[in-house]
């Protein structure tokens, strides 16, 4: 049995993170029982509940070690690039007799005795950069070409990220593989428990929910320009949007579209109730009209899987990946335009009872299949990580 280490992944910044790591461990669990033995490692700052859930999955194991520790990443960094390893670190993995590493979001260095599988989710620093400070911009930047040059697996979510990849580090060519996540279709629910899910939340009947958190390249001010059209031309349409309300790249983003939100007296269309338990999240795309996904960028989409996995009917940005992820199953519209957008939801005719139970059912065992692929996937990644010349 392969001994994978994990770090965790994301945190109160990036819940989406955290969900991918989850959804990954207990997919793994469940899929492929026995073939990965998956190890763990988080700071002794991390709170017990933070970690419950990762503990609940059967066969993983969790060490908690000051290394790990958030002050310490930035010492862990400057080491594995100067140094070529973090010899505390190494020894925290040689004690758990580690035979791979799942690098997310850090570098162990470039002489790390353990072969390594570097996660690259998007490249959104090379596409938007403007987004980015220079100093967040230049340390992706270093931490990507690090992981190349030292010869990692490289993973991603997408065959759009995989050919970006490629594209824009040549010297990765060959390495970079493309595991698509994906998820479980939630629990049956009958569409009158969903709708009191939403009422209980002080939601109205018809409505398109957008459970993305505030950050800017997530678009919610296009859907306030979409609204203020629809609004003048008489035509109410009301967007809910859970989620976060904090970016952390940009503090003052969200404070000053809410602010916007009431100037232009749509705060009762433009419905946002900050971060909603992760429970409701599904009942509430049940309940909705549509899944909403204005997006400038993404690498593959937690809520468009979360969406496309429970049946629910997509209103998403035309990006090529939202394209990969969903051809045929949602309404695309222009990212950068207001107009746009706001004809989608307008014109958006929802299904009729009967063909959404259809399509749900239909939906279930679809993701069934894409679940079990994204197991086997990763798990053959891993052994082509921990044997070069494998080739299956």
């Amino acid at each position: 049995m392969i001994r994978i280490a994990f770090t965790l992944i994301g945190g109160k910044n990036w819940t989406g993170g955290y969900n991918y790591l989850l959804n990954l461990l207990r997919v793994l669990a469940q899929e492929a029982p026995g073939a990965l033995q998956p190890v763990l490692f988080a700071g002794t700052d991390v709170p017990a509940a933070e970690l419950a859930p990762f503990a609940a999955i059967a066969g993983c194991t969790i060490e908690q070690n000051a290394a790990f520790n958030e002050d310490a990443r930035q010492r862990t960094m400057v080491r594995s690039l100067l140094l070529g390893r973090d010899a505390e670190v190494l020894s925290a993995l040689q004690r758990q007799q580690v035979d791979v590493v799942f690098e997310s979001a850090v570098f162990l260095g470039w002489r790390l005795p353990i072969p390594a599988i570097a996660w690259i989710p998007d490249l959104q620093h090379r596409f938007l950069p403007h987004l980015f400070s220079r100093r967040a911009l230049v340390r992706r930047e270093i931490g990507f070409k690090a992981q190349i040059a030292s010869g990692r697996t490289i993973m991603c979510s997408s065959e759009d990220t995989r050919r970006a990849c490629e594209n824009l580090y040549p010297g990765c060519k060959g390495r970079v593989h493309a595991v698509r996540f994906a998820v479980r279709s939630p629990s049956a629910l009958s569409d009158e428990d969903a709708l009191a899910t939403a009422r209980r939340h002080g939601l109205p009947e018809r409505f398109f929910f957008m459970p993305n958190q505030f950050w800017v390249h997530k678009n919610h001010r296009l859907v306030l320009e979409a609204l203020k059209l629809l609004s003048q031309q008489g035509q109410p349409v009301t967007v809910v949007a859970s989620g976060q309300q904090h970016d952390p790249r940009d503090p003052s983003h969200a404070s000053a579209l809410l602010a916007d939100i009431r100037a232009a007296g749509l705060q009762d269309r433009f419905l946002t109730p900050g971060l909603l338990p992760y429970a409701d999240l599904a009942p509430l795309m049940q309940a909705s009209t549509a899944l909403l996904n204005p997006s400038l960028f993404e690498g593959w989409s937690t809520t468009v899987e979360e969406a496309r996995a429970a049946g629910v009917p997509m209103l998403l940005s035309d990006l090529p990946v939202h394209r990969e992820q969903a051809e045929g199953l949602a309404t695309f519209f222009d990212p950068r335009s207001a107009q746009s957008l706001a004809q989608a939801l307008v014109s958006f005719n929802p299904s009729a009872t009967t063909d959404r139970q259809t399509q749900r059912r239909i939906a279930e065992s679809d993701a069934r299949g894409r679940v079990s692929r994204f197991a086997s996937d990763f798990v053959k990644l891993v052994h082509r990580a921990t044997d070069p010349g494998r080739t299956s």
